[in-house]
């Protein structure tokens, strides 16, 4: 009886990460959602190219969300904020590594990671996702399962560095696709790139082709 009376309670605590998230997302205007490793040191390549994506997305009209904490995450809202632009940081409690960044200009903390997820996604006009480990796996599949079952529209979900990705897609299309688990197309709803200015090309390239299919009536703008 005590463990149902405390679910309860626990519905609360996930509505008011809901509304805190909802309340100050949607202030922030149009935005990108940066992933990877939170062990990444800032002498690191990947780091630096953090950065600088972060730079040439606020550069092209985006607010920089990241999860937040150190790593990857660190150098995102680094580039974001020292470009003039807004530096959202969405931190997790967790026992080890998840400390927030010194260089986020919007914070929130969640409790749930489902909740926290939710907020990536729902105010996200693209990922991008840097090499890291187990959680930026979830993170990438969870954009890729949506836009696949179409549950959200799609939009641009591109993995950065394609000597750290190629084996993974080498493993999808040998077993996934080869057995029929996914389809042809399923390989189309990514990118993989390499440098941060094909980052933005990627993500202006796949927003002008939604202009034009709008334009030509074939989807709602």
């Amino acid at each position: 009886m005590e463990f149902q009376r405390e679910d309860t309670w626990r519905v609360f605590r996930i509505m008011a990460e809901f509304v805190d998230g909802f309340e100050t997302l949607s202030k922030i205007g149009p935005a990108a959602t940066v992933f990877g490793s939170a062990r990444v040191k800032p002498e690191d390549p990947s780091y630096k190219e953090a950065e600088k994506t972060a730079r040439l997305l606020v550069e092209a009209g985006y607010a920089v969300i990241t999860g937040g904490g150190p790593g990857i995450m660190e150098a995102a809202n680094k580039g974001a904020k020292e470009a003039g632009g807004k530096s959202v940081g969405l931190n997790i409690d967790l026992p080890k590594e998840q400390k927030p960044n010194p260089y986020t200009t919007v914070s929130l903390s969640f409790r749930y990671f489902f909740a926290r997820k939710m907020m990536f996604v729902k105010y996200a006009r693209a990922f991008v996702i840097f090499p890291g480990g187990f959680g930026t796996l979830d993170e990438f599949f969870e954009p890729v399962t949506l836009i696949q079952t179409m549950r959200i529209e799609s939009f641009p979900v591109i993995l950065v560095g394609r000597a750290h990705w190629e084996g993974l897609l080498k493993w999808m299309k040998a077993h996934l696709l080869e057995n029929g688990y996914i389809s042809p197309e399923d390989m189309l709803i990514f990118n993989v790139v390499d440098r941060p200015e094909e980052v933005i090309q990627a993500i202006q390239h796949f927003y002008a082709a939604v202009k034009r299919e709008a334009g030509n009536g074939k989807r709602k703008a």
